[in-house]
């Protein structure tokens, strides 16, 4: 809230400097000559979209550049750890500046929880888990790797996580969740996993040598896989990790592909909605411009990184690195809709919803109270009879007594 009720960028003076450098833990200050319009729109478009995440700030004059070692235009992220600050030395551009603050804001060895692996996922750079138990091993254990983590600073992001807080991700690395400390590299743009041998010992002089090996493009990723099916035998195309480029990046297709769990209430209730949609493509014949997929992403490693189940993408032929995130009613209707304005083959099928089934028991149960409203009539109307003719037997009785 505090980012957002200030401007986008603040313009501060000598005397405002100082104290800005320290109003958050990560700070941006840009050194731009007033009359320098092209500079001054680079830095402002970065601001306003990274408001959320930092604090912005500008400044005019040139003394003051000099003071702190910089001439127009320079940017200047300060920090509240590591060395304090980094000054940005590449090209004035959006796109450049945006990346360093991204990664120049990200500590040395800083540490993984739910607030800060939304941040380290943002770098693009790929980030290295060190699972510890304890606090003291992971402190140890960062002191021993900090010349590693320098040594590759902006090629590999280093980050200790509580194992015992959240041990089961080492699971989504391939790794055992039962057996610390342990390390792993994981691509966060391409969400490959490279976990560190856990019989081996974790010194500075091992994980140097298996980082450098993985920059250097040396070491394998680790990949889980189910077995590929013999037979594909239903409608809807089964994806594991060994097939998963054969199928899903075919580029004369269309794919679309649901990321399912087991365990997921929402996936098993699409499910049989899914097989409808797959079999009118392979009806109507268009199963060489469409396919319809899916994937267990327990069991299989897939390139996204997928937050929830189920999730539908949409891989377009002739562009499979922009895939599309379906985000409307998992009807089947809407997914043919989809797969039609958004696949290359803009193909579309059609769909006739017989009856619901849920609908015959609800006109019988209509009938029967119908039934039941007619029954229960014709007794009131007898017990209506009865007290009319209980009343006179009364009256006559009270009669008799006078």
């Amino acid at each position: 809230m505090t980012k957002q009720s200030l401007p986008a960028v603040s313009i501060l003076s000598k005397d405002t400097l100082e104290d800005f450098k320290t109003a958050d833990k990560v700070v941006l200050v840009a050194y731009l000559a007033a009359d320098d319009k092209t500079s001054n729109t680079t830095f402002t478009t970065v601001a306003e979209k990274l408001r959320d995440n930092f604090l912005f700030g500008a400044v005019n004059d040139a003394d003051v550049a000099k003071a702190e070692g910089v001439t127009f235009p320079a940017v200047v992220l300060y920090k509240s750890f590591d060395e304090g600050k980094t000054v940005f030395t590449e090209t004035f551009d959006a796109e450049t500046i945006e990346k360093f603050a991204n990664t120049a804001s990200i500590p040395l060895i800083g540490e993984v929880g739910p607030e800060t692996y939304a941040g380290y996922m943002a770098t693009g750079i790929p980030l290295a888990y060190i699972f510890a138990e304890t606090e003291e091993e992971r402190t140890t254990i960062s002191k021993a790797l900090k010349d590693v983590a320098e040594l590759h600073r902006g090629k590999v992001s280093f980050a200790t996580i509580d194992a015992k807080a959240f041990g089961a991700h080492a699971g989504n690395l391939n790794l055992k969740a039962d057996k610390f400390p342990a390390f792993a590299i994981q691509d966060t743009v391409n969400n490959k996993k490279y976990p560190y041998d856990q019989e081996l010992e974790i010194t500075a002089e091992t994980i140097g040598k298996f980082v450098a090996e993985f920059v250097e493009g040396k070491v394998e990723p680790s990949i889980k896989s189910e077995p590929i099916p013999e037979t594909q035998e239903g409608p809807v195309q089964i994806v594991v990790a060994k097939n998963y480029d054969d199928i899903v990046l075919d580029d004369k297709k269309d794919v679309l592909i649901e990321f399912y769990a087991p365990w997921c209430g929402h996936c098993k209730a699409l499910a049989p909605k899914y097989d409808i949609l797959a079999q009118l493509y392979v009806d109507g014949g268009f199963t060489d411009k469409v396919t319809i997929a899916k994937v267990d992403a327990t069991l299989n490693d897939v390139p996204d990184e997928i937050q929830g189940f189920p999730t539908i993408k949409l891989y377009k032929a002739g562009d499979k690195k922009n895939a599309i995130t379906y985000s409307g009613s998992r009807s089947i209707e809407d997914l043919i809709k989809f797969v039609k304005e958004n696949g290359k083959h803009a193909v579309e099928v059609t769909y006739e919803e017989e009856p619901a089934e849920a609908e015959k028991p609800v006109v019988e149960s209509m009938a029967e109270q119908a039934a039941a409203a007619t029954e229960a009539a014709k007794e009131a109307v007898e017990d209506a009879t009865e007290a009319v003719k209980s009343k006179a037997t009364e009256t006559a009785e009270e009669h008799d007594e006078l």
